[in-house]
């Protein structure tokens, strides 16, 4: 399935439309005739002016899978602002910062960049580079000591991608990324 905006046509145009017009008027603050038509017409402009790339999606949203995504992303957003305000109120340390370079299993262009996005959404990473031909993001952490070294940053990285993957990837997306779906789908691997 693709979600190229010429291969599915006004149907999928006339959502990004009404999407693009009720942030206009969120922007604006306040629902007037004139943001609603000027929303529209911004919507039509941007839709048939910028045409983008195509994004292949083969994958389909596991419920599961993505509650666990969700929920341990809240988790690190609440253990990693507690990390960081621990760093910016601790007298007289300097964080030992790193950039270090972690390669996905995915080579799918749409995995790298959701990916990216949860890691630099965590306080304390950031995103230095995304490298799509290769695979690899260049993550640069707050504090490596926090983080629990080199090695258990980059391990985060990955677990994220996995839980990424586990959530709305295709079976087959998976098994390239050399993964497996759930605790059962693990036991038939091992054997």
């Amino acid at each position: 399935m693709s979600l190229h905006p010429r291969r599915t046509g006004w149907r999928f145009q006339w959502v990004t439309i009404v999407w693009l017009t009720i942030v206009w008027v969120l922007l604006w603050g306040d629902i007037t005739w004139g943001n609603l038509v000027t929303g529209v017409l911004l919507g039509v402009l941007v839709t048939a002016g910028l045409r983008m790339t195509p994004v292949d999606f083969r994958g389909r949203v596991h419920p599961v899978a993505l509650l666990v995504l969700l929920g341990r992303f809240a988790l690190d957003l609440v253990r990693a602002s507690f990390e960081v305000s621990a760093v910016a109120l601790r007298p007289r340390y300097t964080p030992r910062g790193a950039v270090i370079c972690v390669q996905l299993r995915s080579h799918s262009d749409l995995y790298l960049t959701m990916t990216a996005e949860l890691v630099s959404l965590v306080p304390g990473s950031i995103i230095v580079e995304a490298h799509r031909l290769t695979g690899r993001l260049y993550v640069h952490v707050l504090d490596v000591e926090t983080s629990g070294g080199v090695e258990q940053a980059r391990q985060n990285v990955l677990d994220q991608e996995a839980r990424l993957l586990r959530a709305i990837g295709s079976d087959e997306e998976l098994a390239d990324a050399g993964l497996h779906r759930g605790r059962r789908a693990r036991e038939v691997a091992a054997r």
